[in-house]
Order: C-alpha cells, then sequence, then structure tokens
C-alpha cells in the first residue's frame, strides 16, 4: 500500500508548509519514487474562485478545471507533475457532500455527526488519491490551535490507527524565533504547539524547525527532550535566499533518509545536480533585467504568486539577475506618472484579474509599452486590455471597451460569447482549466512554441469580439492563436514591435524551475537582450 505524509503547521502561519511538503516531494520524486501531493484547506469557502486575492492570494487553476489552493502551484512547479481537482479540498466541499448524502438518505436516518461522518469523508478521500502511487504527501492548512483544523487532525489520527504507523508519518513544522535582545533562539513556542498537537492524538515523527539562524546541539537536544522527538528527526529549517534551496537543506540534514528509514523503503541516490544548477543561476546571475509587472493586486504579491514564479524561473535560465517592479495599476493613469513609474523598465507585464479598478491604468500602461517598444506581456485580462488599447488608438474606435467593464460600450471589442456552444463547459460563463489552441507559423508564437498545436489553462469569462477580429487584423494587429475550430481568440501580437504579445490564458500556471514556459523565457531574454543591446 502507499505510504502517507501528512505536514502539520504549529506556532504561526505562512512558515512554508506548502514549500516545505513540495521540498519533500521533490526529494522523494528523485529517488525514483511516484509522488501524489494533496491540501486540505479548512476554510467553509468551497474553493477559492470567489475569494478576495488580497486574503487569500492567487487562485491556482489545475488542467481539469479546478480552481485551487496556490499551495498546488508550488506542487507542481516542485515535482512537475500536473495535479487534479482531488488534490485540493476544503472543509466547504467536505461539508457539501455530507449534508447531500444526508438530504439523499444515505445515512439511514443516523445522527449525522463530525466524527464519523465528516472524518470518514477525509480518509476517504486520502484514500482515493492513492491509488496506483508509492507515497502520499497531504499538507493539513491552518496552525494548530485553530477550531477549523481539528476534524481534519482528528482524521489523520484515526488514519494512523487504521493504516498503522509503519505507513504513516507526521511531519510538523514549528517555529524557533531568534530574539535579538535575549542574544538567542527560543524553543519555548516550538515546545507549546507540539503539546497541543500530543493533546489532539498525534505524536509528530519529525519537527522541521523554521529558524532565521541556525541552532546547536544543544538547541536540538532540547527540543528533543520536551516534544519527545528523536533528536536526529529534530531538522533545522534554516530561513535561505530562495526557496528553491529548501530541498537542498532537507537533503543535506538527511530528511530523505530519514523518510525512508520510517517506512522501510530503499534508499536510493538522488542526482541534484539539475536542481543546483538552478540555484545557482538565481544566487550568481551575470545581468539584471527589470520587469514591471503592472496590476490592482501589487500590495498582497501573492495574487501573482506563480507569475512572480514563472518570471524567477525564465531569469534563471538565462543566469538574469530578476527585479520586479510592482506598478499599481490604480494610481497610474497620466502619461506623467506613467514615465515615471516605468522609466528604466526592460520589459512590461499586465496580468489577470477580473473588476473595474485599475483597468484604464492598464490600458495607458499597455499603449506606452506600444508606442515605446518596450517588450509586453499581456495575461488573460492583459490581452485584452492589449486588444482594447490597441482598438481605441490604432483601429479609431475611441469608445472600445470590455462590456465586463462598461456594458453600454459602443464597440464591446471584449464580450461574453452568450450564443456559443462553449458556455454549457464553463460552468455558467467561466472557462475553466485546459483548453487546446492552434498557432499560426509565420507568428511569434511559432516561433516561441515551435509546434502546431498547444494546450494551455484558463480562468476567465470574456472573450474576443469575434465581430472585431477583421478591424484589428487590417490595422496591423496578427491574431496567432485560435482555438482549433476557429471561434476562441487565443493569441494577439504586433508584428512590428520588437516583442508584444498577449494571450487568453495563463502560462504561469505550468512553468517550472526545471521546465520554462517558452512565452516567460522568450519575454525575460528579449527584454534583457534590449537592455544591453
Amino acid at each position: 500500500m502507499a505510504k502517507h505524509i501528512f505536514v502539520i503547521g504549529g506556532v504561526l502561519s505562512s512558515l512554508g508548509k506548502g514549500i516545505a511538503s513540495s521540498s519533500i516531494g521533490l526529494l522523494l520524486k528523485k529517488m525514483g519514487y511516484k509522488v501524489v501531493m494533496q491540501k486540505f484547506d479548512p476554510y467553509l469557502n468551497v474553493d477559492p474562485g470567489t475569494m478576495s486575492p488580497f486574503q487569500h492570494g492567487e487562485v491556482f487553476v489545475t488542467d481539469d478545471g479546478a480552481e485551487t489552493d496556490l499551495d498546488l502551484g508550488h506542487y507542481e512547479r516542485f515535482i512537475g507533475i500536473p495535479l487534479t481537482r482531488n488534490s485540493n479540498s476544503t472543509s466547504g466541499q467536505i461539508y457539501e457532500k455530507v449534508l447531500t448524502k444526508e438530504r439523499r438518505g444515505d445515512y439511514l436516518g443516523k445522527t449525522v455527526q463530525v466524527i464519523p461522518h465528516v472524518t470518514d469523508e477525509i480518509k476517504q478521500l486520502i484514500r482515493d488519491i492513492a491509488h496506483d502511487k508509492d507515497i502520499v504527501i497531504t499538507e493539513i492548512g491552518g496552525t494548530v490551535g485553530d477550531i477549523e483544523s481539528l476534524p481534519f487532525l482528528e482524521a489523520i489520527r484515526q488514519f494512523r490507527l487504521e493504516v498503522g504507523p509503519e505507513n504513516t508519518l507526521f511531519v510538523f513544522l514549528t517555529y524557533v524565533p531568534y530574539i535579538a535582545a535575549a542574544g538567542e533562539l527560543k524553543t519555548k513556542p516550538t515546545q507549546h504547539s507540539t503539546t497541543k498537537l500530543r493533546e489532539i492524538g498525534i505524536q509528530p515523527d519529525i519537527l522541521l524547525c523554521r529558524s532565521e539562524k541556525p541552532f546547536n546541539d544543544e538547541i536540538r537536544s532540547k527540543i528533543a527532550l520536551f516534544t519527545n522527538v528523536q533528536k536526529s528527526r529534530v531538522i533545522n529549517a534554516i530561513d535561505v535566499e530562495t526557496i528553491y534551496e529548501v530541498p537542498r537543506v532537507y537533503m543535506q540534514a538527511n530528511l530523505h533518509e530519514k523518510i525512508c528509514e520510517h517506512f522501510h523503503l530503499q534508499q536510493n541516490r538522488i542526482d541534484f545536480s539539475d536542481w543546483d544548477r538552478i540555484i545557482d543561476n538565481i544566487k550568481n546571475p551575470d545581468q539584471e533585467v527589470i520587469i514591471a509587472v503592472c496590476g490592482k493586486y501589487v500590495e498582497h504579491q501573492d495574487a501573482y504568486k506563480s507569475v512572480g514564479a514563472a518570471l524567477i524561473h525564465a531569469a534563471a535560465d538565462g543566469r538574469f539577475k530578476l527585479n520586479i517592479r510592482w506598478v499599481d495599476s490604480e494610481k497610474t493613469f497620466s502619461q506623467k506618472d506613467i514615465e515615471k513609474e516605468l522609466a528604466g523598465v526592460d520589459g512590461i507585464l499586465i496580468p489577470g484579474g477580473f473588476g473595474v479598478r485599475g483597468i484604464e491604468g492598464k490600458i495607458a500602461i499597455a499603449r506606452y509599452a506600444r508606442e515605446n517598444r518596450i517588450p509586453y506581456f499581456g495575461i488573460c485580462l492583459g490581452m485584452q486590455i492589449a486588444v482594447i488599447e490597441y482598438a481605441r488608438n490604432i483601429c479609431a474606435l475611441p469608445d472600445a471597451h470590455s462590456s465586463e467593464f462598461r456594458e453600454s460600450s459602443g464597440n464591446p471589442v471584449i464580450h461574453l460569447m452568450e450564443d456559443q456552444k462553449y458556455i454549457a463547459k464553463m460552468g455558467g460563463t467561466m472557462r475553466l482549466g485546459a483548453y487546446p489552441c492552434q498557432l499560426k507559423q509565420d507568428s511569434l508564437a511559432w516561433r516561441i512554441y515551435r509546434k502546431e498545436l498547444i494546450s494551455e489553462r484558463h480562468r476567465h469569462r470574456y472573450e474576443v469580439n469575434n465581430s472585431y477580429r477583421d478591424i484589428l487584423e487590417k490595422n496591423g494587429m496578427k491574431i496567432s492563436g485560435l482555438s482549433p475550430d476557429n471561434i476562441l481568440v487565443e493569441i494577439v501580437e504586433i508584428p512590428d514591435h520588437p516583442f508584444f504579445i498577449g494571450v487568453q490564458f495563463h502560462p504561469e500556471f505550468k512553468s517550472r524551475p526545471d521546465c520554462v514556459q517558452p512565452i516567460f523565457r522568450e519575454f525575460v531574454k528579449t527584454a534583457a537582450e534590449l537592455r544591453y543591446k
């Protein structure tokens, strides 16, 4: 049967359970094991699709169209395996299933309770994802002590009793703060959070102790004594310069060997050379490149987590030092403001988003990029912005807009395709997940991908209005990517510009540090080349 690793967090949030889980997954995958990952989120929303990016960060989309937690992006980027909707479940989804069964009469009149009905549902999700896998890594969202997480912790406590300790491993991520005034690391938060976990009935097998500074053998011994964890299994998860160093820290601490020992698995050799090369490229770049990311959520950069990661991958691939300049599109309207905000940037990227706030700022930024021949990359809404700007200022349609933002627009170059068959597949009006795209051979898109048919992930409602395709193309905008049936516009570009491309999909979701997304690679490369030309 599959072996199960459960990653739990203590002390405080944002310690990096997602990165810790992903790093463990990478090491085990490199040892030759078939790994799958899943995340349990304790909030009652059915999924994060309707949650504000300011609260939740980005919504990561899988090939099968699931709107999921951003940690799934970390999982995919580290283990390099596409995940599905089975890899993310929320309390909302689980309670919805239980209540649906209750209304249907599946429980035969029994009193429906958290134990056993909710916990049974959670355990079934853990079993379901384990099919044909060697190791399942399950991250429990939230922090020990949160009421919301208790059903999940109770479920994995029961799960260990059912499948045995030899098939389950509890990894507890805690925090060992450095108190500058005292000049020392403090173990008490780790002691208390571990005690709280043990009160729930879970004894951690391995401790990952986040700290700003390395701790000595005395600290390790103290933590082991008061947490009832073997000293050799207390691992100092020291802060690093880039998240891609975390697996190397764990490997140096022999975490992978301790996991194999616990499960009685063969300890295969790990070839880390490709990952070391990525780390070296990030930490020791040759030249700098400055990319402006222009959006309305820039104060909360988790909203653009995958975009930032894809830019890092592309910069590392070219051995460039990446400098991201976050530009708030709500504050950028006048030409003078734009020139000040974008002075010295090598490339401009407008990512996806919803809602009218900041739209005119984005349109002005797209115009600035086009007129000043600065490499431009528009993603989803960023592509629609490019079309609106081009229609207004090149196609002489000054009232061009998206019906999302102005229903009364005389020229809705972006609109809802309510008459199209795709609506039934979109769950109302949203196009979600992987869709194919046919590329035209004499295009920038073709030169980037070097293939005729690609597949990328989507998350949007509005489409380019086909009524305006002719006028856009007659005035010099090239539609270089279409759905195979020629109905949906997927990619636009401006051929006489050094690099100007907009895509309706979200290519950032498929970028990996060891397999860079092609458009991001070419965008960053071109921006850097023009900087040093």
